[in-house]
This record gives structure tokens, C-alpha cells and sequence, in this order.
């Protein structure tokens, strides 16, 4: 009968267990304790061979393996490291050692060559990047991706959006002298050193992020039916600029794409959206802030006939998982960018309140943390109305679904007409909005309804007003 301590053999070597025959040499030791204490610790159990036979050390051996254990832990390994072994004899006669290495609390760990390594699968392998080492760095609080130093000087400063927010914010006035503005960028902790702009400086108040960090942006895309189309799509747009200005076309993008619900209200009254705004606003504050910035990749934003996704770079940090989201526990990956979010930037409610506030208001959403894609993606379900138009059968048509869709019903015509007639001062931009069309198929719609006779423009542009006919009036 196995020793109860040795029945984590049997599954075979992963990256928390790894097995070897004998140890003589105490460099290669040493380079797997750091590995192992790197990432989420693990057991290395001596006397087992590759395929989980355990033919054990003789009993000679293992005072000079426990030796070689001490020397790796505390004089190969910095900072030292505190390990425990046990010894655990066979039925043979012989024994198997046990040495767990513990997670690091100090990390990163190196070798005494200075070699950095990592767990990978059941091998380990060296830290070769800079954004590798980065992101260890951030796992052990030790750094974080929105305090990364950008080439962008104070020049790049949105000034007239900076003076506003530390005069509300702060009663400051803008300083005149750009030393003393260096100094006050450095004080709230949006500059480094040098005098440029940290990462969360350029995030939040640069007029144009893009031009600093192009891979930082979101992009949008409404498909038509419920899978991703190669070239067919109902709306697309990029959403750049500072954090706050993304977050509002964003959250306009997808409450343009939803179906707007009567519930009792007048027919010619605008409706409520089918999943309240305060879900998408959470949820939005959230990607933007709390997503990966040490990977160069855009947020993407999905929508289809009966989901729409958000999908962020980066999975969960540290050991949040999506059990412990949904109660509200919460890690900042992005300090400085909380605080000054949390200061009236966005419309953050606190630290873990996001996702428990949108799971309020909407329960049906779901989460999925890819650790291995580095993505977490937030689902948020659509309820398919009762006699819903399907935009499926457009998908092999044309690229230009939605402007199919919008202009090829009578009843677009009518609605336009109808809400002319009862608003007759209301703005092309204005009229798009309330029915959820693009302000090219309401223009559209206006054209045929003048070509038609029903419908005349009185005034400029600008203070007019619209003025319709009835069809036995034309």
C-alpha cells in the first residue's frame, strides 16, 4: 500500500510536482526551488523516476541529499528560501524524499548565476523578456503597469482637461511654470522621474493616448445573428482618446445596439433599453481599469442578436477567480489609475462593487478567466424578443447589413415620420439616437420622405424646424 504522502505521484509531473531518480548537483537544484517558488510553489520528490516508479535512495544518501538541500536553499537561491523536507521509506527498505518548496513572498527569486526562472508545465524555463520580468515584478506588488515611464513629455498634457480636474478636484490652479507642473505630475504619481508621463498620465489626461499607445483602445463590432463573421457586421467603431472619453462612446456603441422595450410606454416614446445602462457601466469601469496593460492589446467589445461580450487583455491577477469576483473581493492591478478614477473620472462605485453591482441589476452574466489565452471575457445574455427581426439571412449579402436592415422597411419610413411629426425641431443626430439607426440611414429615410412630398425642411439647419404632410395632403 502507498504511503498516503506519495499519492500525489501517481498523476505524473505537472507544475507543482516534479520527480528525480537522485540529486547530485546543487546549481540544478537550486534553479528549480526558484521556479518553483516564482510561481505557486510545489513539490519535487527525490528517489521517484520520470515514469512515477519509485526505486528510492539507499539510506547512505540521503543525509548527503538533505545536505545538498540546506546549501541550495539558503547559500544558491536569493533571497534564501525556507523549505521543508520529509522522509518517507519504502517497503523496500529505501527511501523517497519530499521537499516542498513554498510559493515566494519575495519574489522574483534567482540562482547564484542571477537567472530568473519560471515553471512551465512540468519543465521550467528562463525569464527572457522585459515584459515577463514586468509582470512578476507586478504579481509581487513590487510594480504595477500603469506607473510604466512613456516617451511622452508635459507637452502631450491635455491642459484645458487637466486644469479642470485639479481645480474641482483639487482647488489647484494650472501652474504657469512647467517645472512646477512637472512637480505636481510627479506629486500625484502621473509622472516619472525623467519629467514624462507615466502610463496612467498618457491613459488619462493626453488628448490622444492612441498616438502614445496605439494598442490601448477599444474595438467595437455589432454581428449580425449569434457568431463572429469574417467581413459582415451591423456596426463597428474605435473608441480612442483618454480612458473617459472610450468609456462614453463605448457605453453609447452599446446602448445604440440594444433593443429598446415599451413596457406601457407611449408608441412614440423613445423605450427603455432591454438591459439597464448601470450594467454596461460597471462592467465598462471595469475592463478599462482593471485590464492588463503589460499586454499590447486592444478591449474588444462583441455584440450579437442574443449576447454581448466584453473581452479584456489579461486574466484574474494573482488567486482572484471568478467565484471570488462574484462576492466582491477584488486586486488592484492599476493603483494610480483606481485613485483617480475613483475621484470622479468614471463612474466607479469602490473597489469589488462592480461586478456585484451589475449582477444586481442583471443576473444573467457570466465570466470566463482564460489563463492560458491571458483573457477574462464578461457575457452578458440578451433576452431575444417575441417576434424578433432575424438578421441572419443578410450575413452572406453584404458588409453593409445594417444599412440594409434600417432602409428596407416601410415601417423605418413611418416611425421617422412619425417621430418628425411629434418633435418637429429634433436634430438628425437626435433622431438616429431614439431609434437606434446610423444618422446615414436616417438621412436616407428623410430623403425619400421629400421625395415623396411628405416632408419639408422650414429654416437653416441650425433653428429650423421640420414640418410634415399627410399622404392625401401631398
Amino acid at each position: 500500500m502507498i504511503d498516503s504522502r506519495l499519492a500525489a505521484i501517481a498523476p505524473g509531473e505537472d507544475s507543482t510536482r516534479q520527480f528525480k531518480v537522485d540529486v547530485c548537483n546543487v546549481d540544478s537544484l537550486a534553479s528549480e526551488m526558484v521556479a518553483f517558488a516564482n510561481s505557486d510553489g510545489g513539490t519535487i520528490f527525490i528517489g521517484v523516476a520520470d515514469d512515477g516508479s519509485m526505486p528510492g535512495l539507499l539510506p547512505k544518501n540521503v543525509v548527503r541529499i538533505n545536505q545538498l538541500i540546506s546549501n541550495a536553499a539558503s547559500q544558491h537561491v536569493r533571497s534564501p528560501l525556507t523549505v521543508q523536507t520529509e522522509n518517507v521509506q519504502l517497503s523496500t527498505g529505501r527511501i523517497v524524499i519530499v521537499l516542498t518548496v513554498p510559493k515566494g513572498i519575495d519574489k522574483p527569486y534567482f540562482d547564484k548565476n542571477g537567472v530568473i526562472w519560471l515553471k512551465c508545465g512540468a519543465d521550467k524555463r528562463r525569464i527572457n523578456s522585459k515584459e515577463e520580468l514586468r509582470r512578476l515584478f507586478q504579481f509581487s506588488d513590487q510594480f504595477h503597469a500603469d506607473e510604466l515611464p512613456t516617451k511622452a513629455g508635459i507637452d502631450k498634457l491635455d491642459k484645458l482637461r487637466f486644469r479642470d480636474f485639479i481645480r474641482d478636484v483639487y482647488k489647484l490652479n494650472f501652474p504657469d511654470d512647467p517645472r512646477d507642473l512637472i512637480q505636481l505630475l510627479q506629486n500625484m504619481s502621473l509622472a516619472t522621474d525623467t519629467g514624462c508621463l507615466n502610463l496612467a498620465g498618457v491613459l488619462l489626461f493626453t488628448e490622444r493616448p492612441e498616438w502614445i499607445k496605439p494598442q490601448f483602445v477599444v474595438k467595437a463590432i455589432r454581428y449580425p445573428g449569434n457568431e463572429i463573421h469574417v467581413s459582415d457586421y451591423l456596426d463597428t467603431e474605435d473608441f480612442s482618446g483618454p480612458l473617459s472619453k472610450i468609456f462614453d462612446d463605448s457605453l453609447s456603441f452599446v446602448m445604440r445596439n440594444m433593443h429598446k422595450v415599451q413596457n406601457g410606454r407611449g408608441v412614440n416614446a423613445p423605450g427603455l433599453p432591454e438591459i439597464p445602462e448601470a450594467v454596461f457601466e460597471e462592467l465598462l469601469v471595469n475592463a478599462l481599469i482593471h485590464r492588463d496593460y503589460l499586454v499590447s492589446a486592444p478591449i474588444r467589445l462583441f455584440i450579437f442578436d442574443n449576447r454581448i461580450e466584453i473581452i479584456s487583455p489579461g486574466h484574474l491577477p494573482n488567486n482572484l477567480t471568478v467565484e471570488r469576483i462574484r462576492a466582491g473581493i477584488s486586486n488592484i492591478r492599476n493603483p494610480i489609475l483606481v485613485s483617480f478614477v475613483a475621484k470622479g473620472l468614471l463612474p466607479y462605485h469602490g473597489l469589488g462593487s462592480g461586478i456585484k453591482r451589475a449582477l444586481e441589476k442583471w443576473r444573467d452574466i457570466d465570466f470566463t478567466d482564460d489563463r492560458e489565452g491571458c483573457l477574462f471575457t464578461v457575457i452578458i445574455h440578451r433576452k431575444v424578443p417575441n417576434g424578433s427581426f432575424d438578421l441572419t439571412d443578410y450575413s452572406k449579402s453584404s458588409g453593409k447589413v445594417r444599412e440594409k436592415f434600417e432602409e428596407g422597411s416601410g415601417k423605418t419610413e413611418n416611425q421617422v415620420f412619425t417621430f418628425l411629426s411629434d418633435n418637429p425641431e429634433i436634430t438628425i443626430p437626435e433622431l438616429a439616437e431614439k431609434l437606434g439607426l446610423t444618422t446615414r440611414a436616417v438621412e436616407k429615410q428623410i430623403a425619400k420622405l421629400r421625395e415623396k412630398g411628405r416632408l419639408c425642411r422650414i429654416g437653416p439647419a441650425r433653428g429650423g424646424r421640420w414640418q410634415t404632410i399627410e399622404k392625401g395632403e401631398a
